[in-house]
């Protein structure tokens, strides 16, 4: 099993807030849990936009086979219309059934209102449960206004039982009992 983490970003716009604070979360939780944020891939949906429906998708289909060999995936969206993007849906919509079978998922939700906090938890995190993803966490929620704070945020949602969480996850995937 691949030891990579992958950072994956559904905002539609290329080198987004989004696609960056997917990044720098995915580093903290490599960087606590793994030991190592060294190994860390972005993969940003907007630079693919163009390929996902298109009859073939080379780059498409190998960023499907990255995010599904990964050992911990970050799935960051912003909040649209209080749901995650089209661009992931679809995006995700190219996997089978259980085509994220083992894989740790981490739900990141960018949101301009505290009204969306719950996005990740109602519409994302069942769909990467649908797939497949073990999902041992709560889903991250950070407003636009505390991107600057992402440290602090991933820090308090580590120490409130997603390390514990994440690191009993890891080590049965790991040890090939879900895979």
């Amino acid at each position: 099993m691949s030891q990579t983490v992958i950072a994956l970003s559904g905002n539609p716009r290329p080198g987004s807030r989004t696609a960056a604070a997917a990044t720098d979360l995915a580093r903290q939780i490599a960087a606590t849990v793994l030991g190592d944020a060294g190994d860390v891939r972005t993969i940003d949906l907007a630079e693919l936009a163009g390929e996902i429906f298109a009859p073939t998708h080379a780059q498409v289909d190998e960023a499907l086979a990255a995010v599904r060999d990964a050992r911990l995936l970050v799935v960051a969206t912003p909040v649209y219309k209080a749901s995650y993007t089209g661009l992931l849906k679809s995006f995700l919509d190219l996997y089978g059934p259980n085509g994220l079978a083992g894989v740790v998922a981490v739900p990141l939700v960018v949101s301009g209102n505290p009204a969306h906090a719950l996005a990740g938890e109602v519409h994302l995190r069942p769909l990467l449960v649908e797939l497949g993803a073990v999902v041992p966490t709560r889903s991250v929620t950070v407003l636009d206004s505390q991107l600057a704070e992402l440290r602090d945020v991933g820090d308090r949602w580590l120490a409130a039982g997603a390390q514990d969480a994440l690191q009993a996850a890891l080590p049965a995937l790991t040890s090939g009992a879900a895979r």
